[in-house]
C-alpha cells in the first residue's frame, strides 16, 4: 500500500479568517484541472520512514520553503484514504510563506505518450493561500477531511 505524508499550512488573514496552502499538481495531467484537483504539499515516504520526517520534506521540496517547524509544533490531522488506495497522514503547522515565490523539485515523463521524448515538469506547478471555503473547493476530495479536522483542533 502507498503512503504519503503532508504538511496543511495554515495562517490567519489581516482579517482573522484562517487560510490553508494548497499546491496544485505540475505536468500535463493536471494542467487544466483546477477545482478538485489541488493537494496539501506532500510525498510518498517508505514503510518505517518517520511519515512527519517526510511530511517536512516534502513541503520544503515542492515549495522551496525552508520553515523551522519542529516536530512537535505539528499538529496531527489524522490519515485519509484517496481514490486510488493511496493512504495520506496530514499535520497542520502554522506558518507563512510567499505562494507566488514557490521553487518546486521536479520530475521526467515521457511527453506526449509513446513518442520516446523525456520532458521535465515541476512536481508543484503552483502555489495559494485559500480560505476555508474555496479551498474545499479546490482541493482533492479525498483530502477535504483535513480541513474540518484542522478547524476543530484550533477550536478545540
Amino acid at each position: 500500500m502507498r503512503r504519503s505524508a503532508g504538511i496543511l499550512l495554515y495562517r490567519r488573514a489581516a482579517d482573522g479568517a484562517l487560510e490553508v496552502l494548497l499546491v496544485h499538481p505540475g505536468g500535463p495531467y493536471w494542467a487544466k484541472r483546477d477545482d478538485g484537483a489541488w493537494s496539501l504539499p506532500k510525498g510518498e515516504h517508505e514503510p518505517g520512514e518517520d511519515p512527519r520526517a517526510c511530511a517536512l520534506r516534502e513541503l520544503a521540496e515542492e515549495t522551496g520553503a525552508r520553515l523551522a517547524l519542529a516536530p512537535d509544533a505539528l499538529l496531527p490531522l489524522g490519515e485519509v484514504r484517496q481514490r486510488g488506495g493511496k493512504r495520506v497522514a496530514a499535520w497542520a503547522a502554522a506558518g507563512d510563506l510567499d505562494a507566488d515565490a514557490i521553487v518546486s523539485s521536479t520530475f521526467e515523463l515521457e511527453w506526449p505518450p509513446r513518442s520516446g521524448r523525456r520532458r521535465t515538469f515541476p512536481e508543484v506547478d503552483r502555489a495559494g493561500w485559500f480560505r476555508l471555503d474555496a479551498a474545499r473547493r479546490k482541493l482533492l476530495a479525498a483530502q477535504r477531511p483535513f480541513l474540518d479536522r484542522l478547524v476543530a483542533a484550533l477550536d478545540g
